[in-house]
């Protein structure tokens, strides 16, 4: 039999809350030796001090302990992605590769996970990381069955940030010692990792992680968190080797209000639905968002950098949001602020899991 993907999305009612993972195991829905990896959505601020992302972890690991050793929980990819802003409801995401499809149902969906070793502080935000990156996806794709780059429709990457502890570890030789812009340069070399690793650029030049922003990848998302000091790489893509009814297609906003990059994943999934009409074939939506750095959309003054309160990534998650669960009349988006080198200044990468 052929591999299939199957791609699950589940309620969280508390960042703490495995209430609907757990039911989904007891039916039989989700088999734990399945799982390739699970993403969530969880309602902490997304900045360095969100610990939403580890109690969900926490409760995640602790619901998976039962059914899977010790090994396979550490080379798991539990992407937590802090920030709910707006309307954006809090779920989890649950990827399985099951080996029940008949062969010739392609091409269809499949992908493939690796994390890497745990990086040094001094490695953070540098092309230790872009390098390290660059080797996981390689290496997933392969093991996806993905005949190359150009099947490869998503990389979603979970990357460490820095804190005073490991600033003090790697006795100041760091990317910076400001722990949140650590979280941009990480997603950033992350982004470049990707890009290289499918072919979006060629190489990367010295110093160009953070500053040329001219250098992105149309498929790249990547989000930062203090949980873990690996990063854990998660490709999504198609081969006709694998099999079953999920589909998925990627484009680029870009900017925070193009709409019509989205419509044509829509259209592609339901011809002819009309506004909201694809919702009952999608399974999940992927987005990065971001405040555009020279502080316009379309010629018009936006305020988002100029917030002392309140990040700029929640304010961007908040209004990309908006505009995706006006598109797809849901709510549950995996949508993820600070979009460095993830597409255009101001825009992301957006990618569409839907049934054929």
């Amino acid at each position: 039999m052929a591999r299939r993907a199957e791609v699950t999305v589940l309620p969280m009612a508390a960042p703490e809350d495995v209430s609907a993972l757990a039911a989904a195991i007891a039916e039989g829905r989700i088999v734990p030796e399945r799982i390739v990896a699970v993403l969530a959505k969880t309602e902490g601020n997304g900045c360095v001090n969100d610990f939403s992302r580890g109690l969900s972890v926490m409760a995640l690991r602790g619901l998976l302990a039962a059914h899977l050793p010790p090994e396979r929980l550490e080379a798991l990819p539990m992407v937590m992605s802090g920030g709910t802003e707006g309307g954006l409801s809090p779920h989890w995401i649950i990827f399985q590769c099951l080996e029940d499809a008949a062969p010739g149902d392609g091409p269809a969906l499949a992908l493939a996970s690796v994390v890497t070793r745990p990086l040094r502080p001094q490695e953070i935000g540098r092309p230790a990381q872009a390098a390290l990156v660059r080797e996981a996806v390689t290496e997933a794709i392969a093991r996806a069955g993905i005949a190359g780059p150009a099947d490869v429709h998503y990389v979603q990457v979970k990357c460490p940030l820095l804190t005073a502890a490991r600033v003090a570890e790697a006795g100041g030789d760091v990317a910076t010692d400001n722990m949140l812009k650590s979280m941009g340069l990480s997603r950033g070399a992350s982004a470049l990792g990707v890009a290289l690793a499918l072919g979006e650029i060629a190489d990367l030049p010295e110093g160009a992680i953070g500053r040329d922003y001219g250098l992105w990848s149309g498929r790249a998302s990547c989000s930062a968190g203090i949980e873990l000091m690996t990063c854990e790489v998660v490709v999504m893509g198609q081969s006709a080797d694998w099999g079953g009814p999920l589909r998925i297609a990627h484009g680029v906003m870009q900017d925070a209000i193009d709409a019509p990059a989205v419509a044509a994943l829509l259209e592609r999934a339901a011809p002819g639905a009309g506004l909201q009409g694809a919702a009952g074939k999608v399974r999940a939506v992927l987005a990065k968002a971001e405040a555009s750095s020279h502080g316009a959309i379309r010629g018009l003054r936006h305020t988002m950098l100029d917030d002392s309160d309140i990040s700029s990534t929640r304010h961007a998650r908040g209004f990309v949001g908006g505009m995706l669960a006006g598109l797809t009349g849901r709510t549950d988006l995996f949508v993820s602020g600070g979009a460095e080198h993830q597409g255009p200044d101001g825009g992301g990468p957006v990618a569409l899991i839907h049934e054929a």
